[in-house]
């Protein structure tokens, strides 16, 4: 991992994160991470670092009938959250680097928007490779750089001003992956095969403002390093320096392009 930085989140958060950002920034995706498993009836796969499930909950019925998902995260309140909405799937507590399945276990493994945070990112994509049946398919997902994202870069820049680079760079952190030649270079080492990178576009979708401050604060590792004071003051910021992004009828929307990297087993 870049830094300290490893995404995690305490269990209120994770209600948030369901709340706020699984459909301003998450569900779209789901569906493409999906389709480009090409999943079929009848498998078995793993969501690695599912979070809340936003991705394992899009895969399942595409398993039906006879099939399965599991769902892997090393964050219980992630977990907690995720098994209120799903209790028929299989949810795991682990880490990446250390799946807890056997060899060939799974005819697919999918993983949206975790890499970027995995302590040991080839270790996590080797076990990745190690649980799939061979010829099995890996589709994960991981956001582009962040000058791509401009209301991100924004955001990042707002933080900083305000806050200093310590917590701005917790904003920074999803987008460490976001050149394509450092991802194939991450999959080549891991032994993985066919490896193919999309950056189909994307946008980030959020009710106000204020929402997304909320989001980014509450619903984030910024949660334990932004107090109430400062929580306004960023507001209130927010509020005049992020207005280009506002839309006619008061919501929020940016450019949020995404890869998609597609591979088989070794």
């Amino acid at each position: 991992m870049d830094g300290t930085v490893e995404g995690q989140v305490t269990r209120s958060a994770a209600e948030v994160y369901e709340e706020f950002f699984v459909p301003a920034l998450f569900l779209e995706w789901a569906g493409r991470v999906a389709d480009a498993a090409q999943l079929a009836p009848g498998q078995k796969v793993l969501d690695v670092a599912c979070g809340t499930g936003a991705l394992t909950c899009e895969v399942a019925p595409r398993l039906e009938p006879g099939g399965s998902a599991a769902g892997l995260d090393r964050n219980e309140g992630m977990l907690a959250v995720a098994r209120r909405k799903a209790p028929a799937v299989e949810w795991r507590l682990g880490r990446a680097e250390r799946l807890p399945f056997p060899d060939h276990a799974f005819d697919a493994v999918v993983s949206q928007f975790g890499l970027m945070f995995f302590e040991d990112r080839v270790a996590a994509l080797t076990e990745m490779g190690r649980v799939l049946r061979p010829g099995g398919r890996l589709a994960v997902a991981v956001w582009d750089s962040l000058d791509r994202t401009p209301g991100y870069a924004a955001m990042t820049a707002l933080l900083e001003r305000l806050f200093g680079a310590r917590v701005a760079n917790e904003l920074r952190a999803p987008y460490v992956l976001g050149d394509p030649d450092t991802l194939r270079a991450l999959f080549a080492q891991a032994g993985l095969q066919q490896v193919e990178i999309r950056t189909p576009a994307g946008t980030a979708r959020f009710p106000s403002i204020e929402s997304w401050v909320h989001t980014d604060v509450r619903g984030w590792t910024l949660a334990d390093l932004i107090d109430d004071a400062q929580y306004r003051t960023l507001l209130r910021e927010a509020e005049r320096e992020l207005i280009a992004y506002v839309q006619p009828d008061g919501t929020v929307t940016f450019r949020a392009p995404a890869h998609i990297v597609t591979a088989t087993g070794p």
